[in-house]
């Protein structure tokens, strides 16, 4: 069996920046422990698969790190529609992708691309011990979302420096810890961490942003918004909050393309 592969960067205009995805297209979907090996043998933080759904319009959509599948990704979810209008010859500005977080829809806009997410609920918590002791700085805020804590710091310093204990964090019964600060030349910054989904540091993490724009557009005031985020790779997004839904805006960059034989 042969299968083709694609690998693309997201949520930049660059190669080598952003955040890399692969992105496999399906005739049909083969078993999840073919897909997860797959996933394990790519290395990357997220490899996207998709089927064109039966009724003929849109696509199936999954996403499987080198540990689990997640049920939310932004970027692969990019790095896909990317590969369905750069090298697939989709015809159309908007993509709808059914997944186990619903339908998704990427509109195209020269060479930006907008995700229509569902925004995040968040409530605010006590900082859990764990967090506290892993990231072992002065934490201002917690708060939880569906998948995700999501601290506030005091500054874009504090986020750059940060060393976290990636063990300790992966003891959390959640994806992982998102932190954040206002940022210098826009809105907000964050860096992300998800070492129990096997990503100690994801580069850019566009379904965090579900939950850090409605933190920001409170706190802020506003309801359109820029970020980064200011891994080692890093990563650019224009940001939008439509009440229960979020527009989540970025580029992708295309790396490879390739063929993958299963004996």
């Amino acid at each position: 069996m042969q299968l083709k592969i694609y690998q693309a960067d997201a949520f930049t205009g660059q190669l080598f920046g952003g955040n890399p995805a692969a992105v496999i297209p399906l005739d049909h979907w083969l078993p999840d422990e073919t897909l997860q090996n797959i996933a394990i043998e790519n290395n990357l933080s997220e490899t996207a698969f998709f089927v064109k759904n039966n009724h003929g319009k849109g696509y199936q959509l999954r996403w499987f790190t080198p540990a689990c599948e997640v049920d939310l990704c932004g970027h692969a979810t990019i790095a896909t529609a990317h590969v369905l209008w750069e090298h697939l010859d989709y015809e159309g500005d908007e993509i709808i992708f059914d997944s186990h977080r619903g339908k998704l829809g990427v509109k195209r806009d020269g060479d930006w691309y907008t995700l229509d997410f569902p925004t995040d609920k968040i409530t605010k918590i006590e900082t859990p011990e764990i967090i506290a002791k892993a990231l072992g700085v002065r934490i201002l805020e917690c708060w939880k979302g569906l998948e995700d804590y999501l601290v506030l710091v005091e500054s874009e310093t504090v986020v750059a420096n940060l060393e976290p204990d990636f063990k300790a964090l992966a003891q959390l019964k959640s994806r992982g810890v998102i932190v954040t600060a206002g940022g210098s030349g826009v809105d907000f910054i964050s860096r992300c961490f998800f070492p129990a989904f096997g990503i100690d540091e994801d580069p850019v993490t566009g379904s965090a942003h579900t939950t850090l724009v409605p933190f920001w557009s409170k706190k802020l005031e506003k309801t359109v918004m820029t970020a980064r985020q200011i891994s080692q790779r890093g990563g650019f997004l224009k940001c939008h909050l439509l009440g229960k839904r979020t527009a989540i805006s970025g580029q992708a960059v295309t790396y490879l393309e390739g063929v993958i034989v299963i004996r």
